[in-house]
């Protein structure tokens, strides 16, 4: 009887840590917990050297920006292939949603529009949330570049917004303690922040970026930004060759709009960096020209920077499609086809740059299909090859794929 109590409790010591690090319970998948969830990575699907990628159309303009997408890569010749998923913004269960994740953790990489969560029932929480907490993407990359010859309030803009994902205000953490009383908790754990400074330093080290500002509200919420802002002046220390300075989210968005070329990157909180991301992209374009990356320890998802939904403009050929095209590059980069990618994004910057080829939103009068029958005018004036290594070791060769008008 000892021995089998002993066996019992050695074998709960041994297994314990992997129960916690590998599965959670159905109430921690709604984020009702805010504990940053560290899921061990499942190994990626291979088909035959090529890349498989899960695509979320989304609503509204979604389904246009994805038939572009995928329209351009067969084009080019990309070899990735997709696989696409609809979402039900109405649907009144996360099954849609689970299947989504499912697909994504397959696939280790995903590219999306922004997706409509139309039910009001509790039960049934922000499927753009929930997917960056399920898949731990604790942080949102946006870099925001002037397009010479792009109708903007600045010119010279070429800052970087890095935005914690996963806690802050999103945390969905609200309830209504009395009727007609709604506490909404902000959440801010010195984990998530001391995770997502060190990526900003290090991302402005390996870029070339001199400065990194946190931007916060400590003044008046002295325990949850005053956190967040203390682990970034404690990291700071750790990179003495980049300059660390703090402004307040009021007086941000006034410098934003005042002097934007004072800033390098934009170390931020969640609701901060929305903010932030909307006012910059305002003033330089709009929000058809930006993309947004999403960066967990495993997974990486894809999609237009400001998470507009554009469900006013949907199916009538006027979208701006180059914040979807910028998000697959970025997305191709990130895979490692650079070949393709940079084929990519000299083709959009020649039909904006030079072409002038621009949407309503940039002032112009072109139509979607005209943007993107612009690319590819371009994508065949050019060629993309890739190395491809045999079985043996010298014997390698470049397959180039030409594509014709």
């Amino acid at each position: 009887m000892a021995l089998a109590v002993r066996f019992a409790k050695q074998s709960t010591e041994k297994l314990s840590p992997l129960l916690r690090r590998n599965f959670c319970s159905a109430y921690e998948l709604q984020h009702k917990n805010p504990i940053q969830k560290r899921i061990a990575a499942i190994p990626k699907a291979q088909y035959g050297g090529r890349h498989t990628v899960t695509m979320l159309p989304g609503g509204g303009i979604g389904l246009e920006l994805s038939n572009y997408v995928r329209e351009i890569f067969r084009y080019a010749g990309v070899p990735v292939d997709f696989e696409v998923i609809d979402i039900d913004p109405n649907s009144e269960t996360n099954d849609d949603l689970d299947y989504a994740i499912t697909s994504i953790k397959r696939n280790g990489v995903a590219i999306k529009g922004n997706i409509e969560t139309k039910s009001e029932a509790t039960g049934i929480i922000s499927r753009n949330v929930a997917l960056r907490n399920e898949l731990d993407l604790f942080v949102n990359v946006l870099h925001c570049k002037s397009y010479p010859g792009v109708r903007s309030h600045h010119k010279d803009i070429d800052l970087i917004v890095v935005r914690q994902n996963t806690e802050g205000e999103y945390a969905m953490l609200e309830h209504e303690s009395v009727r007609g009383v709604v506490e909404s908790l902000k959440i801010i754990t010195v984990e998530a922040s001391e995770r997502l400074s060190r990526f900003a330093f290090e991302y402005a080290r390996k870029n070339g970026r001199k400065k990194v500002t946190t931007i916060h509200k400590a003044n008046i919420m002295k325990l949850s930004d005053g956190c967040f802002l203390e682990t970034s002046k404690r990291i700071a220390k750790e990179y003495p060759d980049i300059e660390h300075n703090n402004m307040i989210i009021d007086n941000t968005c006034m410098q934003l709009v005042a002097k934007p070329q004072q800033f390098d990157v934009l170390l931020t909180t969640n609701l901060y960096g929305s903010i932030c991301t909307n006012v910059i992209c305002g003033l330089v374009g709009g929000a058809g020209l930006y993309s947004g990356r999403n960066y967990g320890d495993h997974y990486a998802v894809f999609e237009p920077g400001t998470r507009n939904t554009g469900s006013s403009i949907a199916g009538k050929n006027i979208c701006n499609p180059f914040a979807m095209l910028n998000a697959s590059v970025d997305m191709l980069n990130h895979l490692g086809h650079t070949q393709h990618a940079n084929a990519i994004s000299t083709a959009i910057y020649e039909t904006i740059v030079k072409d002038k080829i621009h949407t309503a939103d940039l002032g112009g009068t072109a139509s979607s299909t005209d943007c993107i029958q612009n690319v590819l005018k371009h994508l065949a004036a050019g060629q993309v090859s890739w190395k491809i290594a045999l079985d043996s070791e010298e014997d390698e060769s470049d397959f180039t794929f030409w594509r014709f008008a």
